[in-house]
């Protein structure tokens, strides 16, 4: 490896970092985000970075839009075949409601009713065959989802994950018919049990599926055209990175890839750091993403929600979004309340500041009347007008008596209290406490309150990024590729056959080679880790426990779940009888390492780094803020607040009683007092 490309495609900018190991350089490229054609912001990008395609031995990309188009509900046209009398599975879910009190709320289901088809079949939860399959039936139901437009179809029959013949046979005969290669066998894509959950992945692959391999596709062909030798990488859920080629069937496993690549790349800073419990936060445009990183890696879960009634059962980083970015609108509601985000000015026409034909204020611009943000130098086309900020300010707070200052800071305290909100619920909620935490803020907009944040929560250290904005680029240098598979069992350990959990251990091993084979992608080394979940009879919610070795060991499976339940309850239950719901196989490509020295400070003389002051406000009151420069900041070089730190890609706000210092490989290390 020799020159390296990481490209984070997010709501509002396109994220550029090139690392080249031999000659230990780097450049940068940040460009909007151009929603109507991504390809093109990319391409721009590449060009952006004056690095020919032909010199890039690896080009690794994040993106958000299989996620976008979930949340947003602009999925290809989908259909689904599945057993008779189970087509509502996806609208019923868990009869659970959107909203937990009153009859407010809405849901749209991924497939709507006319498009979910009904064939007889039917396995048992056993696996033997109750109804076979009527062929005829699926020929009929696959031509009629032809006819209404259906680019993408679901085979989705009850119990396959134990048996798959039936459904493997449908989508062997629809694809038969199929004008592409979207048709997606639920088997394929997670075999475990939990019929909801399992049909929801599916749909989401299959929604996502001609979405984002049209795009993958468009992207890898045009770098081809201007001379790329390699196969463009694509970043996954779990941190690891899959082959362009594989995108179309493994589509479900790019969901929320781009924010992934920001954890991972924050543990490996947070290593390099000395400090190996963060909590990391991903503010962009439009989003704020938090995430724990514990013991050095970032939390895994296999079940997570993307929105109401949209579950999502593949291995992925632990990642709670909400809506507050810094392009995120700020407005009074109906009550007379003031409101910030969800809904946000993205990049077109972006906030008031940028000058690009906003008219409503955003977070960005309560930051800039704020004396925050430098207004010569964010919005990359000259000035921002703030004289338009400042009335639009006025204007917002008027019917709260508040001016143009009284209002930007009001956004200011609300959006804090949500970003707070979010981490305390990936934290407090789930047994972890922030004080015991560092706080590493990246994106282009996190460094901006960190301090705030950090304070909020009582964190008491602070680590920023040497390149916040571009963190999630690097995170996509920084991935090995990786491959997760899930086989469920659900049967009592007692009554298990050691061999027959071995053959399951040694074919999704096999599957994973066949997987790195099929990329193409050189690695230093192949690693495999085998893991059971397991219960007790009756329960419904698994621990995770490590299975050492290539043999399943019943015996230490048992010991090391009584372990984990003991730790996590502090119960016993030897009564009980242990179930093995799951058997999981991760098989990770491990890549050469970057070292990050590559980011380390030259030595210098701080007052260099010094450009002027500027008046901003803090806390009630108008102060003359330091200016700094992040580039030219000496290594130990140490900063008092009142301080503004910038940079072209973020800005960090030291207030006053704030204190930040260089590190040996550039982060800087704020410590509040």
């Amino acid at each position: 490896m020799t020159v390296s490309v990481g490209v984070d495609v997010g709501g509002t900018f396109t994220d550029f970092l090139m690392l080249d190991s031999a000659a230990a350089t780097f450049r940068t490229a940040k460009v909007p985000t151009t929603v109507d054609d991504r390809a093109r912001g990319f391409l721009e990008g590449i060009d952006a970075l004056a690095v020919a395609p032909g010199a890039i031995d690896w080009l690794v990309h994040g993106t958000t839009a299989g996620t976008n188009a979930v949340l947003e509900r602009k999925s290809a046209p989908v259909g689904l075949i599945t057993t008779a009398g189970f087509r509502d599975t996806l609208e019923l879910g868990r009869r659970t409601r959107p909203k937990p009190y009153g009859l407010a709320g809405n849901f749209t289901p991924l497939i709507p009713r006319r498009h979910r088809r009904e064939v007889a079949e039917r396995i048992d939860a056993a696996g033997n065959v109750v109804v076979p399959l009527d062929e005829e039936a699926v020929r009929a139901q696959a031509a009629a989802l032809l006819d209404a437009g259906i680019e993408s179809v679901v085979i989705h029959f009850l119990h396959a994950y134990v048996n798959d013949a039936h459904e493997a046979r449908a989508a062997a005969i629809v694809r038969q018919m199929w004008p592409n290669e979207h048709v997606v066998a639920g088997h394929e894509i997670i075999r475990e049990v939990r019929e909801f959950e399992r049909a929801s992945t599916a749909a989401i692959h299959a929604g996502i599926g001609p979405i984002v391999s049209r795009y993958i596709k468009s992207v890898a062909t045009q770098l081809a055209d201007r001379g790329f030798p390699g196969e463009l990488l694509v970043m996954q859920a779990n941190g690891g990175m899959l082959a362009s080629s594989l995108v179309a069937s493994q589509a479900v496993q790019t969901v929320m890839s781009g924010p992934a690549a920001g954890v991972l790349a924050a543990a490996a800073i947070a290593e390099a750091a000395g400090t190996p419990n963060i909590i990391t936060g991903d503010m962009g445009g439009t989003s704020f993403d938090v995430a724990l990183v514990v013991g050095g890696a970032p939390v895994i879960s296999a079940e997570k929600d993307l929105a109401y009634s949209v579950p999502i059962r593949i291995p992925m980083i632990d990642i709670h979004t909400v809506g507050a970015g810094g392009g995120s609108l700020a407005k009074i509601d109906a009550a007379g309340m003031l409101r910030v985000g969800p809904e946000s000015a993205g990049s077109t026409p972006g906030p008031i500041g940028y000058g690009r034909g906003g008219t409503e204020p955003t977070i960005t611009d309560a930051n800039f009347h704020l004396g925050r943000l430098n207004p010569d130098a964010v919005t990359g086309a000259g000035a921002a007008p703030l004289g338009a900020v400042r009335e639009a300010l006025d204007a917002l707070g008027a019917p709260l008596g508040l001016d143009a200052t009284g209002a930007a800071e009001a956004i200011i305290r609300i959006a804090i209290a949500e970003l707070a909100g979010a981490i305390r619920l990936v934290s407090i909620e789930k047994g972890h406490d922030p004080r015991d935490f560092a706080y590493m803020p990246f994106g282009g907009a996190g460094p901006l309150h960190a301090v705030e944040i950090a304070r909020e929560l009582g964190i008491p250290k602070i680590v920023v990024p040497r390149f916040p904005g571009l963190t999630s680029a690097l995170g996509c240098i920084l991935a090995d590729v990786r491959h997760d598979f899930v086989q469920t069992v659900n049967r009592p350990v007692a009554a298990l056959d050691p061999a027959e959990i071995d053959a399951i251990l040694a074919a999704q091993a096999k599957a994973g080679r066949d997987l790195l084979a099929r990329e193409k992608v050189a690695v230093a080394e192949v690693r495999i880790v085998h893991e059971a979940d397991l219960l007790y009879k009756g329960q419904t919610h698994v621990l995770r426990v490590p299975i050492d070795g290539e043999r399943f060991d019943a015996d230490a499976v048992l010991a090391a779940f009584a372990d984990a339940y003991r730790t996590r309850f502090e119960l016993e239950f030897p009564e009980m009888v242990p179930m093995l719901a799951n058997v999981r196989t991760t098989l990770v490509g491990v890549r050469e390492r970057v070292d990050l020295a590559v980011f380390a400070p030259a030595g210098g003389d701080l007052a260099a780094a010094r450009r002027g002051t500027r008046r901003a406000y803090f806390d009630g009151a108008w102060h003359q803020a330091a200016i700094w420069a992040r580039e030219a900041l000496p290594a130990d070089a140490v900063i008092e607040g009142p301080a503004i730190v910038e940079q072209a890609d973020s800005t960090l706000v030291l207030d006053p009683g704030s204190r930040a210092t260089v590190d040996r490989v550039g982060n800087l290390v704020v410590e509040l007092m």
